[in-house]
């Protein structure tokens, strides 16, 4: 029965449609802001009643077991003041001698969670820790916050454990296989999302397992769907063999290295690598749209041991794939000292293709050197060499330059970096390799940078100084047809402007190459005015169109008449006349090398790019 409603009294009615499950007061007891007055139990979960305010209980109308409909009534509470609290004798208030508060206790679960965390951090193994630092390499988590802005880390899946539970005993691979030997989460770098993943060398020997593939699939699905950048530290000996956790046979239906590919092109991937990385962490890695090698490095599809169970003999870990073999053959686009320095390209690789269009962080758009100098950039002499790096860096913006590929193809070098704020891929040919002919390697080189170049939007500028591609027996051996088609097809595909440059030599096939085809393909292209154009090398021109009259010229008279019409071939095919026909849009004073790419390049950035599809090649 509910009693009759006191003076200054009202009923606190039950909030939901549930069975009364305890009564925590009783007619008479005084309580205080805030304490329980009783519990309700619906759809299994407890809702309590507190009292609004300090006050007494005057009455109680319902029992345990009651179902309550909600809104029904069940204490009756009179509010009380300060004045009537004082009046109250001692036992009144007993019902609030229970309610002191009790000092705070930390729950067991989350004491056993702090426990299990410290389990996943460096702190947790000091010997490990000790035994990396005394090879002169870092761990997995100091890459990771030497990279990301400070505090922005989120890991995924630090609890993961190697999938042995059946094997070795749940606190041993607590403490043994912390992240399963993989650090997984996001962070910012200079305040953009990146996503990194980092094999943990000191974990099984970075190898695969079945549960860090999970975790790798996980954020690499995050990275498709989020559009994040991602970082791969790839140390490791690939597939884990002792993971028996699992029911299948093989694992060739591991998804992990289609999801990773399917992110090519799509958004930035770097690979970095210190020690030892074989098989499928290898496989990751050349994945990547960077690769970044640290000194020392052993690099290979497959590891010693496989290499000796193929029949292949013993091979010592580090001569698998050694960086300064990779880096000749093209593998690793940059070579580091330390671990340190690999973080850095990678933050500079980042800030570059993360935001193409955006202005440098650092607020640095000062040209690398006095473009006055470009005047002097090239000598008197039409076949003297000269260093085109020097002119590269010369219109770039001063310190953000970042080269590509330095060892391996290097009749062309490529070159990421800003110009007035801008990001932008430079390809400049060199003269100090083949005369600066495209030979196989420089022609695959250029069409992946081609690639990169377009897939994270970067207007492309060509440097061009070249007699046209490789000729000759040996060159065809190496299917020079094919290499060479490979820039055509690549360009006639960009999505982003081009601007290009002829610096000297602009002859045939190899220099439309250069050009994304032709003179006209891109938005602009300019000569300085030492260019000479031919549609092939100019005394091999004349040697050939005019073998009839150099043959009948007398012997005393031959080298006289071949000078005569090679300097009539120079006066036809130099820049100013070039320029007359419109073969190339203008002449430039070769200081203004600067200004001029910044203006053409604005007008064509305007405009937003067209969808892409596609990836970047691995080679």
């Amino acid at each position: 029965m509910v009693a009759g409603q006191g003076q200054g009294s009202h009923w606190l009615k039950a909030g939901v449609h549930g069975a009364v499950i305890g009564i925590e007061v009783q007619p008479g007891d005084v309580v205080a802001a805030g304490q329980l007055l009783l519990v309700q139990e619906a759809m299994k979960m407890e809702v309590p009643l507190e009292a609004p305010a300090r006050g007494r209980v005057r009455a109680v109308a319902a029992a345990v077991g009651e179902v309550a409909d909600e809104g029904a009534p069940l204490i009756e509470f009179e509010p009380l003041g300060e004045a009537a609290a004082q009046a109250l004798p001692a036992t009144a208030a007993r019902g609030e001698a229970h309610t002191a508060a009790a000092p705070p206790r930390e729950r067991a679960n989350l004491a056993r969670l702090r426990e299990r965390r410290a389990l996943t951090l460096d702190a947790a193994r000091p010997e490990a820790v000790a035994r990396r630092h005394a090879t002169g390499l870092r761990m997995a988590r100091e890459n990771i916050a030497h990279l990301l802005d400070a505090g922005s880390f989120t890991e995924y899946g630090a609890f993961a454990v190697a999938a042995q539970r059946s094997r070795r005993a749940l606190d041993e691979l607590q403490r043994q296989t912390p992240a399963d030997g993989l650090v997984t989460g996001h962070g910012t770098v200079g305040g953009r999302p990146v996503a990194v993943m980092a094999y943990d060398y000191t974990v099984l020997a970075g190898t695969q397992g079945m549960l860090n593939h999970k975790k790798s699939d996980r954020l690499l699905e995050l990275c498709h769907r989020q559009r994040w950048p991602l970082v791969l530290w790839a140390e490791g000996g690939g597939g884990r063999p002792g993971d028996v956790d699992w029911p299948g046979v093989a694992g060739l239906d591991c998804t992990t290295f289609g999801r990773l590919a399917a992110l090519s092109g799509q958004v930035p991937l770097v690979g970095l690598v210190a020690g030892r990385c074989f098989a499928g962490n290898a496989a990751l890695l050349g994945c990547c749209d960077l690769v970044v090698a640290v000194e020392g490095a052993s690099i290979g599809m497959g590891g010693p041991a496989m290499i000796e169970g193929g029949g292949l003999g013993r091979v010592d870990a580090d001569a698998v794939g050694p960086v300064e073999t990779l880096a000749r053959a093209g593998v690793i686009d940059v070579r580091v000292p330390d671990e340190a320095g690999a973080v850095e390209v990678a933050r500079h690789y980042l800030a570059l293709v993360g935001a193409p269009g955006a202005a440098d962080p650092a607020g640095q758009t000062a040209p690398g050197a006095d473009p006055a100098t470009l005047r002097q950039a090239l000598p008197d002499n039409r076949n003297a060499l000269y260093d085109p790096r020097r002119i590269v860096e010369t219109v770039l913006d001063a310190g953000s330059v970042l080269e590509l590929r330095r060892d391996w193809g290097t009749g062309v070098i490529t070159v990421l970096g800003r110009l007035a704020g801008r990001a932008v891929a430079v390809a400049a040919s060199n003269p100090r390799h083949l005369g600066g002919a495209l030979d196989a390697p420089a022609c695959d080189k250029l069409a992946r940078f081609m690639q990169l170049a377009d897939a994270h939007g970067l207007p492309l500028v060509t440097f061009v100084d070249t007699p046209g591609f490789m000729v000759g027996p040996d060159s065809e051996k190496t299917a020079m047809v094919r290499h060479a088609a490979r820039l055509f097809v690549n360009a006639a595909a960009l999505r982003v402007p081009m601007a290009s440059v002829v610096l000297r030599r602009g002859y045939g096939l190899g220099a439309m190459a250069l050009t994304a085809g032709h003179f006209h393909a891109p938005v602009a292209t300019c000569a300085w005015p030492n260019g000479e154009f031919g549609p092939m090398g100019l005394e091999g021109a004349v040697r050939l169109g005019f073998r009839k009259e150099l043959e009948a010229a007398p012997p005393g008279e031959r080298e006289a008449l071949f000078q005569r019409l090679l300097a009539a071939a120079v006066e036809r095919g130099e820049a100013l006349n070039m320029a007359s026909h419109l073969e190339v849009d203008d002449v430039i004073d070769p200081a203004d090398t600067r200004d001029w790419l910044v203006r053409v390049l604005t007008a064509a950035c305007a405009a937003p790019l067209p969808p892409r599809r596609g990836f970047i090649d691995a080679w």
